[in-house]
């Protein structure tokens, strides 16, 4: 996940009451990258692993996540998602979903439990949900703000709608109790980005 976004969630969270439990994949990263330099490495790393950092230690294999235990869910983005919660930095809207956080979506759609999302893990949305509404922000790159805006294009081929959206706020899809923000789909400052996120937390935490 990226670190400012999945850190924002929990900061948002934790000021409105919630009580929150990290989950990720046990699964390889399909890539290690040198942040330094940009590029990728040689080396072998583990999602759930460097997840840990994130969580301090508390957290749980995604396999063992039970819908019925939780009121909702939220999916922090970055390009975690693109590469190894999916394989979209790849493969686009033909992409696939790994098979845990395909039933955990299932899961909790089936039960009318809200899932919030931002950055890029709408794309999860638009895949496992043909029909729903999402935001990565705007469709055009409005003052070079947007330069993944053809991401909005993608999840309408994939039947979905995309509703424009400023950074600071989020789209609710309240027939299927999706919540989205934009967050680092646009390049604004970073306070800007923390307050969006707190919207969509915000209105996560109104339908749970």
């Amino acid at each position: 996940s990226e670190i400012h976004e999945a850190s924002a969630a929990l900061v948002h969270l934790s000021r409105g009451g919630a009580e929150v439990k990290i989950f990720a994949p046990n699964i390889e990263q399909r890539d290690v990258v040198n942040h330094l330099k940009g590029s990728p490495t040689e080396e072998k790393r583990n999602v759930l692993v460097e997840s840990a950092r994130l969580a301090r230690g508390n957290i749980q294999d995604l396999a063992e996540l039970k819908a019925s235990e939780f009121d909702a869910v939220i999916f922090p983005g970055g390009f975690g998602v693109a590469k190894n919660l999916c394989s979209w930095a790849v493969d686009g809207k033909n992409c696939t979903v790994n098979e845990h956080v395909n039933s955990t979506l299932q899961a909790f759609h089936s039960a009318k439990k809200p899932i919030g999302l931002c950055c890029i893990s709408p794309v999860l949305a638009a895949k496992v949900f043909p029909g729903c509404e999402v935001t990565v922000g705007q469709d055009k790159n409005i003052d070079g703000r947007f330069p993944d805006a053809e991401t909005a294009s993608a999840i309408a081929e994939l039947g979905c709608k995309h509703i424009c959206k400023n950074v600071n706020e989020s789209h609710v899809d309240k027939a299927n109790k999706i919540v989205t923000t934009c967050a680092f789909m646009c390049k604004a400052p970073l306070h800007e980005i923390f307050d969006g996120i707190g919207t969509m937390v915000q209105e996560v935490l109104k339908l749970a």
